[in-house]
C-alpha cells in the first residue's frame, strides 16, 4: 500500500451523517452478576433496558424486552387468553411511585399492578376492572425489585399489548442504608454485565456475543450499554462490537487472557463506510487469529478505543478501515502491542500512543500522530502526513478492572511515566496501585446523585454499570486519589438543566470510561475539573480524564452551553471525544436552534495535556485555550456543519469561530498534529476566517495542521491566524507545517 492510501479516494465524512434505521429490540432475560446496590433520593425511570419476562408472546417480533427499551415504535404482545402478564426486574428494590402504561389498541381492561422482592410472591399495589386503554399515568406507592402487570381480562379479543411499561421510583426502597458494602469476590456489575470464565462453553459464549451484536449493530441512540468480560485463561470467540459494548479482559496483563478468534469492529451495515463506527472499546486482551487469517479489522471514527490490547503474531496485520469498501475517520491506539503490521488505509486521521508496532505501519490520508510509539514511520509532513513526537512527557495510563487468582475484583491504577516510549506492560511489571472493589461504591441505573454523593463523603470510590444514569445534581469528586471507572461506556445523563460532574481542586482524582449526556434543559456545562480560580499545583499527581466522552444531542434534543471545563492546573487528558450532535435518532430533530452549544472545552488551568483531543460541531470556538503551559498532541475537529447564513455565525467582525483558541494573554502553548474541516452543507457560501487563532509568540508553536473543505463544502480561509491558503472547492485541503 501507498503512503496516501492512492487506492481510495478519502472521502468526507458526510455520508456517515445520514440517518440509519435502530435496532432496538432488548435482550431478555439479562442476569446480574451478584448482590444488589440500593439507594435512590428522587424519582426516575427504572426500568428502561432492565430485565424483563412475560406469560408469552405473540411472536417473534413482540417480545417482552421491547416494553422496556424506550421505543414507542416497538411492542410486547401477549397470546390471546387470560391471564397474562409481563414483569420487569429493577436490578434492587425500589420505591415505586408511578407506573405508565403505553397500550396499543389491544389493551387490558381488568389488571393489576403488582411488586415482589423475589420474583415468586406479590403484593399488589393497583387495581382496576374498568381499564380503558391509552396512555394511562398511574400513581401508585409500593416498594420491590420486581414489578409486573397482571392481566385478568383483556379489552379485546387479541392479547395485551404495550407500547411501553415504564416504572418510576427511587431505588433502595424504603428504611435501607444509602450505601451498602461492595462485595469483592461476588459484586453486582448489573444486569447489563456479562462475566465469562473458561469454563464457560464455547457455546454460550459465542451466543451472547451474537445476540449483543446484533442488538446493536446499528443502536446508536439507543439506552443499551453492555460489558462483556472475561477472567483470565484462554477461549475461542469471534468478538465483533457494535456501539456502546466493552470487551475487556480481566487480567493483570493483556496476555492473561487470549482469545483465539478476533476482537473486531467492521462496517458493513453502512456499506463498508466506517464513519458512524462510535461508542465501543476493547482493553486488556490478547488476540490469536484462527489458522490460516491474517487480518484482523479495527473499522472506527471517534470513541472507539482500541486500548492495552496485544495482537499475536508478526505475520498478521491490523486494518484500520472496512478494507478496499469503505471510509474511517479517526481513532486511538494506546498502550497496545501488535506483533505484525498495522495498516491505515483510508483512515483520515489517527492516533497512536505508547505502542509498539513489530512490522511497522503503513498509510496516510491527512493527520496521523504517534507518540512513544516504537515501530512508529519516520517523520514526514504532509506526503505522508506523520507526525511523529519520540516520547510522552507525562502519562498516566487507565485504571482498569482485574480478577485476582483468589477471586478477588480490584482496580489497577497505574503510575504516571515520564518521557515514556513503549507500552506499560510488554516484557515489564507496571507500575501502580491496586484497590479492592470493596472500596468502590457500585452505581447502578437509577441511582440518584445524592446517593452518589454520599458514597463519595464516605470516602468510596465509584465504578458505574452499564447503563443511563440520570441525575439531577451534580455529582461532586472532592477527595483526592478518587476513581471513577465506567464499564460499558456508562452514560451520565444531566437532567433538569445541571452540572453533570464537578471536580474539586486536589490531586489525582481519575475518571475513566464514562460518557456524559446533556439532557433536554440546556446546562451550563456537563463537567467541570477544579471551580472557578483553582491554582494548587498538582504537577506530581495530576487528576487525569480516560476514554471520557461527551455528547450534545442525538438521542433527544440536548442543550449545554460548555462542555467540558478544566479549571484546576496539570490535569491530564487521555483521549477524549466532545460531539454536538450534527445526526440524531429517527424522529430526533438536529439544528442550529435546537440541540445548542457553544463551546467544546475549555481550559482555564496551567500545565494542561491533552492527548487525543476530537471536538465538533460547537456554535462557538471549540476549543479555547487560557491557561499557561498548555499542551496538545493531536486534535481532531469538524466545524458546525448547520449555520445557516454567515450573519448567524460572526465573531464580531470576523467570520465564524476557530476551531482551537489560545487566549491572547498566553505566553507558551504547544500542539502537535491538527486537523480541522468544514462542511457547510445548510449554507456552502459560509466561510470561517481561520481554524487556528493564537497570539503570535515564539513559545506558543503549532506544529503540523491540515485544514480540508470536505467536498468543497464551505470554506476556510486560513490556517491559522493570517497564514496558510485556503481551503475550498477549488483547493480541498490545504497543509501548513510550522506557526510562527
Amino acid at each position: 500500500m501507498t503512503s496516501r492510501a492512492t487506492s481510495v479516494r478519502p472521502r468526507p465524512r458526510v455520508v456517515r451523517h445520514l440517518l440509519v434505521g435502530l435496532t432496538v429490540a432488548l435482550v431478555a432475560a439479562l442476569t446480574p452478576t451478584g448482590t444488589t446496590t440500593p439507594a435512590q433520593a428522587a424519582p426516575v425511570l427504572l426500568s428502561q433496558g432492565r430485565s424483563t419476562t412475560a406469560s408469552s408472546t405473540e411472536n417473534a417480533g413482540t417480545p417482552a424486552a421491547a416494553a422496556v427499551d424506550g421505543n414507542t415504535g416497538t411492542r410486547w404482545s401477549s397470546a390471546f387468553s387470560d391471564p397474562q402478564w409481563l414483569q420487569v426486574d429493577l436490578g434492587a428494590r425500589a420505591t415505586i411511585t408511578q407506573v405508565t402504561l403505553i397500550w396499543e389498541a389491544a389493551y387490558g381492561r381488568a389488571f393489576q399492578l403488582q411488586t415482589s422482592d423475589n420474583g415468586s410472591t406479590w403484593t399488589t399495589i393497583y387495581s382496576t376492572t374498568t381499564g380503558t386503554g391509552g396512555t394511562q399515568n398511574l400513581t401508585v406507592s409500593g416498594a420491590g425489585r420486581y414489578v409486573r402487570m397482571n392481566g385478568t381480562a383483556r379489552g379485546t379479543g387479541y392479547g395485551y399489548s404495550l407500547w411501553e411499561f415504564q416504572v418510576y421510583g427511587e431505588s433502595g426502597g424504603t428504611n435501607e442504608p444509602p450505601v451498602t458494602p461492595t462485595d469483592p469476590y461476588n459484586p453486582n456489575l448489573g444486569a447489563n454485565t456479562f462475566v465469562f470464565d473458561p469454563s464457560t462453553p464455547t457455546s454460550t459464549i459465542q451466543s451472547r456475543l451474537n445476540t449483543l451484536f446484533t442488538q446493536q449493530e446499528t443502536n446508536q441512540f439507543g439506552p443499551q450499554r453492555y460489558a462483556v468480560l472475561f477472567k483470565p485463561g484462554t477461549y475461542t470467540a469471534d468478538v465483533n462490537l457494535g456501539f456502546f459494548t466493552q470487551v475487556a479482559g480481566l487480567g493483570m496483563s493483556p496476555d492473561d487472557v487470549n482469545l483465539n478468534g478476533h476482537v473486531r469492529t467492521e462496517a458493513f451495515w453502512m456499506g463498508g463506510n466506517a464513519t458512524q463506527n462510535f461508542w465501543r472499546a476493547a482493553e486488556n486482551l490478547s488476540v490469536t487469529l484462527p489458522a490460516g487469517q491474517t487480518v484482523e479489522r479495527w473499522a472506527v471514527s471517534q470513541a472507539a478505543p482500541y486500548r492495552r490490547m496485544h495482537l499475536r503474531g508478526a505475520q498478521n496485520q491490523i486494518q484500520l478501515w472496512n478494507g478496499g469498501d469503505g471510509w474511517s475517520s479517526g481513532g486511538l491506539l494506546a498502550d497496545t502491542r501488535i506483533d505484525g503490521l498495522v495498516v491505515s488505509g483510508s483512515q483520515q486521521q489517527w492516533y497512536s500512543r505508547n505502542s509498539e508496532f513489530g512490522n511497522g505501519w503503513t498509510g496516510s490520508v491527512w493527520n496521523m500522530v504517534f507518540q512513544g510509539v516504537v515501530g512508529a514511520p519516520a517523520p514526514s509532513f504532509p506526503n505522508p502526513s506523520h507526525t511523529v513526537i519520540a516520547q510522552t512527557p507525562q502519562v498516566r495510563e487507565k485504571p482498569f478492572l482485574y480478577v485476582t487468582g483468589s477471586g478477588e475484583y480490584r482496580v489497577f491504577v497505574p503510575s504516571l511515566r515520564t518521557n515514556s516510549t513503549g507500552t506499560s506492560w510488554y516484557n515489564k511489571t507496571p507500575a501502580g496501585s491496586s484497590i479492592s472493589l470493596s472500596q468502590f461504591f457500585v452505581v447502578q441505573p437509577g441511582t440518584s446523585a445524592a446517593t452518589i454523593n454520599t458514597a463519595l463523603a464516605q470516602g468510596k470510590h465509584l465504578l458505574f454499570t452499564p447503563g443511563v444514569h440520570r441525575i439531577t445534581e451534580p455529582i461532586q469528586v472532592n477527595r483526592a486519589d478518587t476513581v471513577v471507572l465506567g464499564l460499558g461506556l456508562a452514560t451520565i445523563q444531566a437532567d433538569n438543566g445541571t452540572v453533570g460532574m464537578r471536580v474539586a481542586d486536589v490531586d489525582g482524582v481519575k475518571v475513566a470510561g464514562i460518557m456524559f449526556e446533556a439532557g433536554t434543559t440546556n446546562s451550563p456545562v456537563l463537567m467541570e475539573v477544579g471551580p472557578s480560580g483553582s491554582s494548587a499545583s498538582h504537577a506530581t499527581n495530576p487528576t487525569s480524564l480516560h476514554d471520557v466522552f461527551f455528547r450534545i444531542g442525538g438521542p433527544h434534543v440536548g442543550k449545554a452551553t460548555n462542555t467540558l471545563t478544566v479549571n484546576s492546573d496539570n490535569v491530564i487528558g487521555d483521549h477524549m471525544w466532545l460531539w454536538r450532535a450534527d445526526h440524531a435518532a429517527s424522529g430526533v430533530p438536529t439544528g442550529w436552534t435546537l440541540n445548542t452549544a457553544d463551546t467544546g472545552l475549555t481550559v482555564n488551568g496551567d500545565n494542561v495535556t491533552m492527548y487525543g483531543l476530537f471536538v465538533e460541531h460547537y456554535q462557538k470556538y471549540q476549543t479555547i485555550w487560557n491557561g499557561n503551559g498548555g499542551r496538545t498532541y493531536f486534535y481532531q475537529n469538524e466545524l458546525p456543519y448547520d449555520p445557516p447564513n454567515q450573519a448567524a455565525w460572526m465573531n464580531g467582525s470576523t467570520r465564524g469561530y476557530a476551531a482551537y483558541k489560545v487566549a491572547d494573554s498566553v505566553t507558551s502553548h504547544q500542539a502537535f498534529g491538527l486537523g480541522s474541516y468544514s462542511y457547510f452543507n445548510v449554507n456552502p457560501a459560509v466561510v470561517e476566517e481561520r481554524s487556528f487563532e493564537v497570539p503570535t509568540n515564539p513559545n506558543v508553536r503549532f506544529t503540523n495542521m491540515v485544514t480540508v473543505s470536505l467536498g468543497g463544502v464551505g470554506t476556510i480561509n486560513r490556517v491559522i491566524n493570517n497564514a496558510g491558503g485556503t481551503a475550498n472547492a477549488a483547493n480541498q485541503t490545504v497543509y501548513l507545517t510550522t506557526y510562527p
